[in-house]
């Protein structure tokens, strides 16, 4: 929230962020069934009553704005519904079932014009409240004086994400509040995006050069272990990807207090197994063990520092720019018990792709199948998963960078798990420490 947050203050607003219950480097988890209005909703909505509270205490002003994103938009606007000295509203990547015309005050909906269709409905369908059938984007209806006032505002080329960095949107609600307070100000936009995008590209590119201070593991001239061909290949991986998301269907998976946290370490470390049993029921030259894979001190030297430039180069302006990434304590164990699965997961699909001619090829092939069975496992339990869809744009990127920077460090090392180690901690970091905390 930092963008909005930021230009408000620079516009002469007292902005105050937190991290809801769960989030962050809130410690406390979020109680209550988020399926549920009368479960997680009651807790967050309490949670926002004490954030007015202090707001108030710390400006002297009665009357107070509320600003949030995609599932706090509903938490606010129920607020807002409830308090009728919350003078405005702005709620980007908006969906909520209690807005009346009468109620909020003053709202202005904010969505990306590149997110689903739904949303959009969703901002003129609040809009239509006031003005009547077939509402303008962009146009204000209503009037500020009686807080009857309604807006939506399609930010473009942005999506879920991007529109919390969009400058248009953050003018938007600049204005909007201006309006709303019956003030005046530079409506200054602080836009970072495009320069997040720019530095997170550079850490990325950095990786290369980087790549090539790694010491040389194995012996150049020795031969790349041989790889299955690609029938035997896609016979090891397509099984694995099938029967994980069938095992797992009808046993119960929730026993991390971290949202889908516990299916995933299952299915993670479910499908390393699996691929690990079919690589050696497939491969007749398991029986040979390859010298490569014994430790030593290059290998581990090499997987301390491609662990360490995978969770800094990339984390560091991630914490600083995007969202929390160091862990709190209460985070370390799910970390570990995260580990047990991501690095199962990564070991056996690093043995599995192998080296060499197509290597890159194979990953993709690999990881697409994966990306299948995780698909295959949220049509099976929808209402249990649904969590993981939002999160699959996310899990590709993953897939892409870290992909990158296993191709550069394999290539370099020679050694098939140094960056299958690196990737699995780095995967396991970023979902016990950016997944919401669930109470047990």
């Amino acid at each position: 929230m930092q963008p909005f947050a930021i230009s408000l203050a620079r516009n002469g607003y007292t902005a105050i962020t937190f991290d809801f219950l769960g989030h962050g480097r809130n410690p406390s988890p979020m109680a209550g069934d988020v399926t549920t209005e009368d479960g997680a909703t009651r807790y967050l909505l309490e949670e926002v009553g004490q954030v007015v509270a202090f707001a108030r205490a710390r400006t002297g002003q009665r009357e107070i704005a509320l600003l949030g994103h995609s599932m706090a938009s509903d938490i606010i606007v129920r607020k807002a519904v409830a308090d009728p000295d919350i003078r405005a509203t702005v709620a980007v990547s908006m969906f909520s079932r209690v807005i009346t015309p009468d109620a909020p005050k003053n709202l202005l909906v904010i969505v990306g014009d590149w997110e689903p269709q739904v949303l959009k409905n969703e901002g003129l369908r609040v809009v239509a409240q006031v003005s009547g059938p077939a509402p303008a984007e962009g146009v204000t209806y209503g009037a500020f004086s009686d807080g009857t006032a309604r807006r939506t505002f399609f930010s473009p080329s942005v999506e879920h994400i991007g529109v919390l960095y969009q400058s248009d949107g953050i003018r938007e609600a600049v204005r909007w509040l201006d309006h709303a307070f019956d003030r005046q100000s530079a409506e200054v936009a602080v836009v970072r995006g495009p320069w997040i995008l720019l530095l997170l590209a550079g850490c990325v590119l950095l990786a290369w050069p980087a790549s090539r201070l790694l010491p040389q593991i194995t012996d150049p001239n020795t031969a790349p272990r041989p790889v299955l061909g690609w029938r035997r290949l896609l016979i090891a991986s397509v099984v694995p990807a099938v029967l994980t998301p069938l095992i797992l269907w009808p046993l119960p998976t929730d026993f991390l207090p971290v949202l889908v946290g516990g299916y995933l370490v299952c299915h993670f470390g479910l499908y390393g197994l699996l691929t690990a049993v079919m690589l050696y029921w497939c491969d007749d030259r398991t029986d040979r063990p390859d010298p490569r894979l014994i430790p030593t001190v290059r290998f581990v030297g090499a997987t301390l520092a491609v662990t360490a430039f995978g969770l800094l180069a990339l984390g560091a302006p991630i914490e600083t720019f995007v969202a929390s990434f160091v862990p709190i304590p209460e985070r370390w164990f799910l970390l570990a018990l995260m580990m047990t699965g991501t690095l199962a997961f990564f070991l056996s699909q690093a043995w599995l792709s192998g080296e060499g001619p197509g290597g890159t090829v194979r990953g993709i092939v690999l990881r697409t199948l994966f990306i299948a069975s995780l698909a295959l496992a949220i049509g099976l339990d929808l209402e249990g998963l649904f969590f993981l869809i939002i999160l699959m744009p996310v899990i590709l990127l993953f897939f892409g960078i870290y992909g990158l920077f296993a191709h550069w460090v394999t290539r370099r090392t020679g050694h098939p798990f140094v960056a299958a180690i690196a990737n699995g901690i780095a995967l396991a970091w970023a979902i016990a420490v950016t997944f919401p905390l669930l109470a047990g």
